[in-house]
This record gives structure tokens, C-alpha cells and sequence, in this order.
């Protein structure tokens, strides 16, 4: 019987191991009679995990001899470094990059737009949006523009980035200086985009044919049969696109704290301090991708230590009001650098922020009230404990006495007085206790 599962076992993998023989063989085919274009997507905040995708796709379509990449761009900006990292890679690569903003209703917006004009070739679909790319710095006032000089620089890079890839650098310079943005027609006219096309493979339609200029050397696009080879994103690089989020990043520093110091005040748990040392190294690994305000984690620190004091020593919400002050304005401090993205990004980022201070308030006024609760309770000792239990008789009970099970103990029971019976099975309360014998009443229902 063994062997006749084994030989099934044999046949069924070989049938698999053939079929997969097949399909790729059958995918080599395709590849072998038609041009090959990668395509990468950029879709949400550029972190650091966007850009290690990017370069990553960048480099494997590089050494396939691909025909091109294409980067689909729908997204509200991102770090500063990430997106130098990304139009530094595209402007120096040796396949024609085509950067391209879609599906309808998507937008390149902020950092999105230097991506867009660093591509050799750059598209829209009708519907979306690209620019308002104005450095922001935040802090407690709010966001506000990064400084002049700060701007002056963007505004002179995306500029360059223009000029060097045959777009127009002063509509670009608009995008940081202005926050000016424009739809696809606008950006057609304005000589940011080169093409509006509604789907990729409309797109490679549209681009076949045409000339690109890298390294010196004119390249014919051959993209109208092309086959769309679409990147998946690694493991790796989707966490660190997590982890390099900032919001992300503060939450895992407070539930970080949280963990470690609720571990040591109840030792022997262990769970609290495996998950608050987990989240604080997964915190400061990604603190460590983008450029952190060290004021602001003090804040923090002083804040979670702030609300520890209230638990512990109530000061009737004197303690917790400066906690959630430190922890708000050392979030909203936190990232350092200035930062590329759209008005909605920093509204989800104040209520983020918002929201950790008052769950953390929240938390901590129920703790304060645990802590008084437990103070203003009068201690029990020895047999006071017992006084108020109820539990049954478990045989006739009278002043004489009787039997009771309490606490999985059997003690003496006697009534109060010689005129009260209890039958066997009774609910009975306790009253008072006379050394090893317990006064009982009937309890009422």
C-alpha cells in the first residue's frame, strides 16, 4: 500500500514538474518574439521601500535588455531622500524609463511630480492630477513652507531634472515655488507630460516608434507589441515601506515604550516587554530611514513617563494634561527633514497623532481610576474576607451548629439565634466568624 502511495506521489510530481516545464516555456516564447517592458508601481508614501523597489525593478529590467520600464505613479509624495534616491536611479539608467500617472482619478503630487519629469518619457491618464510639490516642514503651529532657501533648492533641481529630460523647466520650477497643479490636458500643453493615453497598453501604442536619447545614443521605441511584465513588490521592500512611514513610526515608539514599561511593573508576564522591545527596534530601524528631530522622541519618552507618574501618584489629570502636550508636540516634530507630500498626508498625520494622545489619556485615566478605587478600599485580613460569602448549607444548620463548603473548605456553621433553622441545600451568607466556626443567615433572594 506504501509503495503504491509513493508511486502516486512520484507521478503526481513529475505531472507538476512538467506543467510548470510548459508554462514557462511557454512565457520564454513570448519573450523571445516580443519586446519586453517592465513595469513598476508606485503607489502610496515613497519611503525607503519605494525607492529600494524601484531601484531594484530598475536594475533586473537592465539586466533582461528590456525595451523599457514603465512606472505607474498614483501617489500623495513622500520622503525627501526616497524620491532623490528614485529620480536619481531613472535619470541614470540605461533602458528608457516612461513614467506614467494612473488609473483615472490618480495623482503625482508632490514628491510624485519630481518622479514624474525625471522619466525620458512622461505620461498622464485624463483624469489625473501632478504637481503642488513645495517642500512642507510641520511642527506645533502646523505645516507651514520649508524655509527659502530650503525651496530655492527643490525649485532649482526639479528645474534641472526638467531640462535634462526635454520637459518644461519653468512650468516645473511652478510646482515647488507656486504649488501650481494641472490636470493631463494642462500638463500637455505646458510641455510637463509628452503623451495622454488611457491604459498601458494604449500607451505602448502611442510611444512605439518614438525617439529616446540615453547615454548619447538615439533609441527607437519598439513598444506596440510589447509584452507588460509587471513587479511585484518583495517582502522586503513592502516592510520597509511600512516601517519608514513616520506615522507608523511613532506608533510603534509609544506601543514600544508602553510594552517594555508595563513589563517591568508586573514582571513574570513576559509578553508586555517581548512586544514592546519588538516595536521599539522595529521603531527606531525605521526612524533610522528618514531624518528624526531627537527633540521629538524626548517629548515622547517624557510623555509616556508623564502618564506612568499619573497612574501611579494621581494628581487628578495636573500629570496627564502635560503628557498629552509633550506627546502631540513631540510627534508633530518628530521628522526632521522637509517633507514632499500633499495637503491630505499631513491631515491624516495630525489625526494620527491626535488620536495616540487621547487613546493614551484614555488609557491611563482608567488606570488612575483603578489605582483610587483600590486606595479608598478598606484592606481585608484574616477572617474578614469571609464575612459576606455566600455559598450553601450543606446540612441542616442551627445554633447548634452545621457544615458549609467554603472556598473548598469545610467549616463549622451555626445561625445566630436558637429560633433560625436552615435546611440542607440553602443559600446561606456569612455574618461574622468565631474562630473556627463561621455565623451564617439565610441569604434572601
Amino acid at each position: 500500500m506504501w509503495r503504491r502511495i509513493v508511486l502516486c506521489g512520484v507521478v503526481l510530481f513529475m505531472l507538476v514538474l512538467s506543467c510548470a516545464t510548459l508554462e514557462t516555456n511557454g512565457s520564454d516564447v513570448v519573450k523571445d518574439n516580443a519586446p519586453v517592458v517592465y513595469v513598476i508601481r508606485i503607489e502610496g508614501t515613497i519611503t525607503e521601500g519605494t525607492a529600494m523597489d524601484v531601484l531594484d525593478g530598475l536594475t533586473e529590467a537592465e539586466e533582461t535588455n528590456a525595451e523599457a520600464v514603465l512606472l505607474e505613479i498614483d501617489t500623495p509624495g513622500g520622503l525627501v531622500s526616497s524620491t532623490l534616491k528614485i529620480t536619481e536611479r531613472i535619470m541614470n539608467t540605461k533602458v528608457p524609463v516612461i513614467t506614467y500617472v494612473t488609473p483615472r482619478g490618480a495623482i503625482a503630487a508632490s514628491a510624485g511630480s519630481f518622479v514624474l519629469v525625471s522619466g525620458d518619457i512622461a505620461a498622464m491618464t485624463p483624469g489625473t492630477t501632478t504637481g503642488a510639490a513645495m517642500p512642507v516642514s510641520i511642527g506645533v503651529s502646523g505645516r507651514h513652507p520649508a524655509d527659502n532657501k530650503t525651496v530655492k533648492f527643490f525649485a532649482g533641481h526639479i528645474a534641472s531634472i526638467a531640462n535634462s529630460t526635454g520637459k518644461n523647466a519653468t512650468q516645473a520650477k511652478l510646482f515647488v515655488t507656486k504649488n501650481a497643479v494641472l490636470n493631463a490636458n494642462d500638463a500637455l500643453k505646458r510641455g510637463i507630460i509628452d503623451v495622454i493615453a488611457n491604459t498601458g497598453h494604449d500607451l505602448m501604442t502611442k510611444l512605439d516608434g518614438r525617439i529616446v536619447e540615453k547615454d548619447g545614443e538615439n533609441v527607437t521605441l519598439n513598444t506596440r507589441f510589447a509584452s507588460l511584465h509587471y513587479r511585484r513588490p518583495t517582502t522586503r521592500s513592502y516592510l520597509l515601506k511600512v516601517l519608514s512611514n513616520p506615522q507608523v513610526a511613532i506608533i510603534l515608539l509609544i506601543v514600544g515604550l508602553y510594552g517594555l514599561i508595563f513589563g517591568f511593573m508586573s514582571p513574570g508576564t513576559y509578553a508586555p516587554e517581548m512586544i514592546g522591545a519588538i516595536c521599539l527596534i522595529l521603531s527606531l530601524y525605521g526612524m533610522g530611514l528618514f531624518s528624526v528631530n531627537m527633540f521629538g522622541v524626548l517629548l515622547i519618552i517624557i510623555a509616556v513617563i508623564l502618564f506612568i507618574a499619573e497612574a501611579l501618584t494621581p494628581t487628578y489629570g495636573i500629570l496627564t494634561a502635560g503628557a498629552i502636550a509633550c506627546l502631540i508636540i513631540g510627534a508633530l516634530i518628530l521628522p526632521k527633514e522637509p517633507l514632499l507630500f500633499d495637503t491630505r498626508w499631513f491631515h491624516g498625520f495630525t489625526v494620527t497623532v491626535l488620536g495616540i494622545a487621547v487613546a493614551s489619556a484614555v488609557f491611563f485615566i482608567f488606570a488612575i481610576g483603578a489605582v483610587l478605587r483600590v486606595r479608598k478600599s478598606r484592606p481585608k485580613v484574616g477572617g474578614e474576607e469571609l464575612i459576606g460569602q455566600v455559598t450553601k448549607a450543606l446540612t441542616d444548620i442551627t445554633e447548634d451548629g452545621g457544615m458549609v463548603k467554603l472556598h473548598g473548605e469545610l467549616w463549622n456553621a451555626r445561625t445566630s439565634t436558637n429560633t433560625e433553622r436552615i435546611e440542607q441545600g440553602t443559600k446561606v451568607e456569612v455574618v461574622s466568624r468565631e474562630g473556627l466556626t463561621l455565623i451564617v443567615k439565610k441569604k434572601s433572594e
